[in-house]
């Protein structure tokens, strides 16, 4: 009876990991993100801001040429730092990047700290943006000005 029971163990988790493979095989595409390019004028200290206020991590870059900075971004991908970019580029709001965190407020008060001003959508300082779907967000600027949105959007939590 032992023995049955084994082989029938064994052949529901052979069914069942077939069965999640090829799931897996249908939910597959044939396209992902590798990694975002920001072009930016002042390397160290967008290095310095991605580095301590997003707390990205930091990974080695091939070029070693002193114009290049990469950090993961787990499976979504890297984010690239490009040094090169003029000074003083008028920036659009709706050209921006978005992290996911677990709490917004945690992220404010780092953002507090650092005396680093963040708005809400329309422009408000100070006051996050609660969207339709009940997600907090709130939008600021890297040094280079490029837009960034932080949000706690439950369904990217990691």
């Amino acid at each position: 009876m032992k023995i049955k029971s084994l082989v029938l163990t064994v052949v529901l988790a052979s069914s069942l990991s077939i069965a999640s493979l090829a799931q897996e095989q249908v939910n597959e595409i044939d396209i992902s993100l590798n990694h975002i390019a920001v072009y930016v004028n002042d390397l160290t200290k967008s290095t310095d801001f991605y580095k301590n206020i997003l707390k990205l991590k930091e990974i080695p870059e091939p070029f070693k040429d002193g114009r290049h900075t990469w950090f993961t971004l787990g499976r979504a991908g890297q984010l690239h730092l490009i040094q090169g970019a003029g000074k003083n580029i008028k920036r659009d709001k709706n050209d921006h990047l978005c992290f996911s965190v677990k709490s917004i407020d945690e992220f404010i008060g780092r953002l507090n700290q650092n005396d680093l001003n963040y708005t809400n959508w329309p422009g408000t300082e100070k006051a996050p943006t609660v969207r339709v779907d009940g997600v907090k967000q709130i939008y600021f600027q890297d040094p280079d000005g490029h837009w960034i949105e932080i949000n706690d959007d439950a369904s990217l939590k990691h």
